[in-house]
């Protein structure tokens, strides 16, 4: 018999009370791994709270044979975030993995976009992930092991109308994540990203005013949420233990490998640059590969496969 991928791992997944996060928490369970189901329980936009969620996901892994238990700590907080953890360290006696995958939505078109707005994204996505991957980190430092899958967003990796917070977020969880694993190299860490094109309730806030929008809508509901869960899983396992630092997407039975920021163009000069040469010389000999002004669905432009 085949031994489970995550066989008796430990692993913690935030926002798994519903949608992407419940799929990767029931996957991780059918692949041997003891879960702690984080979930608040709040509204798509963060506000509220309710333990039924996060409960519902531990009886449903329970009652396949798996060993689960909730967590209603607030990802934002710190202190709390670490609660997470020791949830896991005290009931299970370790920590392998960290999915982050928590997240709200507030969406406004920038100059509408309020402070509280802003705010509200940030703290759940980016501090979030930093929170309760930094209650881990100490873990995984003193057992040199451990994985973090983070969650970010085509919504930052390229760009989306009316999600300044968010693709702020996401794209900082990038950032984030590349310096976790970085730093915790040494001690056998990894840490990698999913861009999850899913349908869920966050997803389900999209405005579908326009025909162009009722289409777009149409074409995420066929992508449900447990597509993204065999890469978290792959990701988490001792199997992909050389792959760190990159940047996934998966878009109902497809998989991409993103690029990452380099250099593509240079321009010298022995003098100096001043303004003025900068506009005569570097801005013409660049302009042919800047990039457009797109956003995700200018990109992934084919129907899901």
């Amino acid at each position: 018999m085949t031994t489970p991928l995550l066989q008796d791992k430990v692993v913690i997944v935030t926002g798994a009370g519903r949608g992407i996060g419940r799929g990767i928490a029931m996957m991780a369970a059918a692949n041997g791994a003891k879960v702690v189901v984080n979930d608040l329980g709040g509204l798509e936009d963060g506000s509220g709270a309710d333990s039924s969620p996060a409960d519902e996901v531990v009886e449903q892994i329970k009652a396949m044979g798996g060993e689960a238990i909730a967590s209603y700590a607030s990802v934002t907080d710190w202190d709390a975030a670490h609660e997470i953890v020791d949830v896991a360290v005290n009931y299970f006696g370790r920590i392998d993995c960290v999915v982050n995958n928590a997240g709200n939505l507030r969406d406004a078109i920038f100059h509408k976009m309020t402070e509280k707005d802003f705010d509200s994204v940030i703290n759940v996505h980016l501090k979030g992930t930093f929170n309760v991957s930094r209650a881990a980190a100490t873990h995984f430092r003193a057992q040199t092991s451990g994985c973090f899958v983070n969650m970010t967003s085509t919504s930052g990796l390229i760009g989306n109308f009316g999600q300044a917070n968010y693709s702020a977020a996401k794209l900082g969880i990038v950032g984030l994540s590349k310096s976790m694993a970085l730093d915790m190299g040494r001690f056998r860490v990894r840490s990698n990203c999913i861009a999850p094109f899913a349908w869920s309730r966050l997803i389900g806030t999209i405005p579908t005013n326009t025909d162009e929008e009722k289409a777009r809508v149409a074409k995420i509901q066929q992508m449900t949420p447990e597509k993204i869960a065999p890469l978290a899983i792959a990701l988490c396992s001792d199997a992909a233990s050389e792959v760190s630092g990159q940047i996934f997407g998966v878009r109902n039975n497809e998989i991409f490998l993103f690029s990452q920021n380099r250099p593509i163009r240079f321009a010298h000069t022995q003098e100096g640059w001043t303004a003025d040469s900068v506009l005569d010389r570097v801005i013409p000999a660049f302009k042919s590969d800047f990039f457009p002004l797109e956003r995700s669905g200018d990109i992934f432009s084919w129907d899901p496969m």
